[in-house]
């Protein structure tokens, strides 16, 4: 049976080991599941020999915590968790958020609002002269200088807020051995200079090989321009075959960002998730109480990484890279095996995917050993004539895993990226995917229906998500399937100005939906949207954007998507006066809200406003219900 790595100086200490080579800190519970980056990290060091001793959401309030298991013998390895410590902690209204799903009893709390830098200062206090190496989601994603949402300014990179000596970048299994390695073959931090995916500062910009100079961050702080030109250059300089050697000055400093590390090769994506992981929670953090985080993914599988559908307003670009990773389907299906003979299986693998399930290979072929195309996408505007598009390996892989034995189920929950699965001239995996592979909805992400606030994200036009609706419900009636779709969507994105929202509105009227939650466009580093937010312009060519960045827009363009709900009425009725929509006021079918009950009284929240024909659904009507756009 497979150990859980020591999470405390006794479970150290009855390993024989008196001095850990690396203490790895985590915001979150430790879990030892693949779906959990500090897993496999842990695990990759743990398979090279080191000794990795792992840090669970420490007290940061004082530095005994970091020192329990004494000084590591090369250094430290910090990250926030599986999440951003800030997303996790805050709606994009700047609320506290109630739950931490990555915490015992999903308790809130047990880990600080900027985890990495708070860890990382509470280590050098506590060890002045140790390594300290930063990583995950949220390092990766604040490498240089950004935008923060939540300070409303712009941050210097977080290497230097930390103080920390170097920072891991993207998906890291390469990255951390070769740290470590350079680490235990004697060298000091310091001259760890070299290596892709990673981002050191220096005072000697002689260290950057042939780099590229970004503006200086004291010049971004004061020019929006500046800042939109400096983030579309990163932009550009995310892919290993293709970036260059970045340079962000800072007074007195330099910031450098090496080129990203390579893509995984299938045998190194397949060994990584062959490492013995318990698959569980740690026993004395279960002992606290459950950790929710686990319960979707445990009977999960990951199949792929990366993601050329480069949506604007994702940051997978920035940390992921656009270059398709697949796992062999004799690695997933030996994961499989294991899964499907623990007690608590019940017969359904909830699903098969990454980042876009249904993108097994690179896009076009010439990217294994040239990278993907710096100023132009795989999919947007329109898919490009190079483009490779087969489903079969994936409709494989799904076919194998339902032969399996226990196995009632196979279905497929992460994001299927329908464009691409309209350009398959073969209709044989749509098929099969509504045969076998949906739980009764199968969730898409068109994000919204105006295309000019779908050109800003970077999204196919309309026109192409409602030929798929049709098709899906086509292929439903065929196998007597009663399915349904339902459309993420999304409201307050750069570009959506309040016709946009109301345009929104009468579509979800059409189709007769909605939406049981609402997502807001959420400003996080690294994407073009969150630059769009700032800057008020599109860093590709400067063009001024429209950004609703006051509360009471952003709750019209909400409330309108859900604008049948009687606690929404009066700011949907105000946002329909402001637009100059009154014609949605009454009481004729296409209306949204009737009239107040008395224009003159003060206002009463009307009631039981239900129409026969436009009754309230959660998902989106057959195809037989007509589209009235």
């Amino acid at each position: 049976m497979s150990e859980f790595l020591p999470i405390n100086k006794k479970e150290m200490l009855e390993r024989g080991w008196e001095q850990p080579d690396f203490v790895y800190v985590s915001g979150d519970a430790y879990v030892d599941h693949p779906s959990f980056g500090a897993a496999i990290i842990t695990r990759v060091l743990e398979s090279h020999g080191y000794k990795v001793c792992f840090l669970s959401q420490p007290n940061w309030k004082n530095k005994t915590d970091f020192m329990q298991f004494g000084k590591p013998r090369l250094g430290f390895f910090v990250s926030s968790g599986n999440i951003d410590s800030m997303v996790n902690h805050y709606s994009v209204s700047k609320k506290r958020r109630k739950k931490d799903s990555y915490t015992p009893n999903a308790e809130m709390g047990k880990r600080p609002d900027r985890a990495t830098i708070v860890y990382s200062q509470m280590i050098r206090q506590a060890y002045p002269d140790t390594s300290i190496i930063v990583g995950g989601i949220e390092a990766s994603l604040r490498r240089l200088s950004h935008y923060d949402y939540w300070d409303d300014s712009v941050r210097k990179s977080l290497i230097i807020d930390a103080n920390a000596d170097l920072l891991l970048y993207g998906m890291g299994e390469n990255s951390v051995i070769e740290v470590a390695d350079a680490l235990n073959s004697g060298m000091d931090v310091q001259d760890i200079t070299y290596l892709d995916g990673t981002v050191f500062k220096t005072k000697d910009v002689s260290l950057a090989y042939e780099p590229l100079v970004l503006p200086a961050y004291e010049e971004i702080i004061k020019d929006k321009k500046l800042y939109a030109k400096s983030f579309h250059t990163q932009y550009l300089n995310t892919d290993h075959f293709t970036a260059n050697t970045l340079v962000e000055p800072y007074q007195g400093w330099y910031v450098v960002q090496n080129k990203p590390n390579r893509p995984l090769e299938q045998n190194e994506f397949d060994r990584a998730y062959a490492l013995p992981y318990t698959r569980e929670v740690h026993p004395s953090i279960e002992a606290i109480g459950h950790v929710p985080a686990i319960d979707e993914v445990k009977f999960s599988l990951i199949s792929n990484r990366g993601c050329f559908g480069a949506c604007n307003f994702c940051a997978l670009t920035f940390h992921q890279g656009r270059i398709i990773q697949s796992r062999s389907h004799e690695s997933i299906i030996s994961e499989a095996k294991k899964m499907i003979w623990d007690p608590n299986f019940k017969g359904y693998i909830h699903d098969v995917g990454g980042p876009t399930a249904n993108f097994r290979k690179t896009s076009c072929a010439k990217q294994a050993t040239h990278g993907v195309c710096q100023a132009r996408q795989c999919l947007w505007p329109k898919p490009c004539d190079n483009l490779t598009v087969d489903h079969s390996d994936y409709l494989s892989l799904l076919t194998k895993l339902r032969e399996l034995p226990n196995v009632k189920k196979v279905f497929v929950r992460s994001g299927i990226r329908y464009d691409y699965l309209m350009y398959d001239r073969d209709e044989t995996f749509f098929r099969e995917l509504v045969q076998h592979h949906i739980s009764g909805q199968l969730k898409v992400a068109p994000e919204h229906i105006s295309d000019r606030v779908l050109e800003k994200m970077g999204k196919p036009g309309n026109g192409l998500y409602q030929k798929f609706a049709d098709k899906y419900y086509k292929i439903n009636a065929e196998y007597s399937k009663n399915q349904y779709l339902v459309p993420y969507l999304m409201s307050s994105h750069p570009g959506s100005d309040l016709n946009a929202a109301i345009e929104l509105a009468e579509y979800l009227r059409d189709i007769k939906h909605q939406p049981e939650q609402v997502q807001d466009f959420y400003p996080t580093p690294g994407t073009l949207s969150t630059a769009m937010y700032y800057t008020e312009m599109d860093p590709r060519d400067y063009t001024k954007v429209y950004i609703p960045k006051t509360a009471e827009e952003k709750a019209m363009q909400r409330a309108l998507m859900q604008y049948r709900n009687p606690k929404h009425y009066a700011i949907v009725h105000a946002a329909l006066v402001k637009a100059n929509r009154k014609d949605l006021i009454g009481h004729e079918v296409h209306c949204l809200i009737r009239p107040k009950h008395n224009p003159n009284s003060n206002y009463r929240p009307y009631q039981n406003f239900k129409r026969k024909e436009n009754k309230t659904n959660t998902t989106q009507a057959p195809s037989n219900a007509p589209h009235k756009r």
